[in-house]
């Protein structure tokens, strides 16, 4: 049998690519949406512990929500009857990673959301975002995981401040460009002022009833080139899931 894939591995694996983990890593102090009731974290409890008469090992519990840390939303997340996590195979968690920054525009303007002027610039200076990429928006706001508050931009009077998506951004990359996933590293897919003007995450609605995927909370994309990187995105098989967290690795020519 050609062993062409194992030399791909080692190749890969080798000093000339680097591998960035893009997921945060979880523990029960992990922040979670404020709407998710107490009590629905519970992380590596023990059902069979050490020191028993049957086996000696150890056996744990883990309890979460599907919308926790780094995670993947499957479109039945936001639209009734959509496609669930049984819909999404092997095949659709590998893709070419295109990363798209606006963290210096986000540092000016804390609700700042890409435009489509900013995607245009971008493929001016990378090329054009190829079919089937996964477009992820760096905005650098992952370096405030895990103070819940920094996250959302809460002022003082209680609002929320975070970048985030347009919609007509959305739309390009979906539309004109047919990409097969997007992310980003705050907690929604709509910068705020636009779920404070239409008083719903229009944009996340967006992407899933496109019957698109999308990653939320990633971490690291600074370490990562605007093009040339391969995103692999693994998921626990459960049936009927609307959303899982999710490990997340980037590989890249090390520059």
């Amino acid at each position: 049998m050609a062993q062409n894939l194992w030399n791909l591995v080692t190749e890969l694996k080798s000093d000339a690519y680097e591998w960035v983990g893009l997921s945060h890593r979880l523990n029960n102090e992990s922040p979670v949406w404020s709407g998710i009731p107490k009590g629905s974290v519970e992380l590596g409890k023990p059902c069979f512990d050490w020191d028993n008469d049957i086996l000696e090992c150890q056996i744990q519990t883990f309890t979460f929500p599907g919308q926790f840390g780094t995670h993947i939303d499957f479109p039945g997340h936001f639209v009734r009857g959509a496609a669930l996590a049984e819909a999404f195979g092997p095949y659709d968690m590998v893709y070419p990673l295109v990363v798209i920054n606006v963290a210096d525009k986000v540092a000016k303007d804390q609700e700042y959301a890409v435009t489509v002027e900013d995607i245009k610039a971008f493929e001016a200076e990378y090329g054009q975002i190829p079919e089937g990429a996964f477009v992820a928006l760096r905005t650098d706001w992952y370096k405030r995981w895990p103070n819940m508050d920094l996250l959302s931009g809460v002022n003082a009077d209680g609002v929320e401040h975070a970048p985030g998506w347009s919609l007509e951004a959305l739309r390009y990359i979906y539309e004109e460009r047919n990409a097969a996933g997007n992310g980003h590293e705050t907690l929604d897919t709509d910068a705020s002022y636009i779920v404070r003007e239409h008083g719903d995450l229009v944009c996340e609605r967006y992407v899933l009833s496109k019957g698109k995927i999308q990653i939320e909370l990633l971490a690291n994309l600074d370490r990562v080139a605007p093009t040339g990187a391969v995103l692999f995105a693994a998921w626990a098989n459960i049936e009927g899931a609307n959303g899982l967290p999710v490990r997340v690795v980037a590989v890249q020519p090390k520059r």
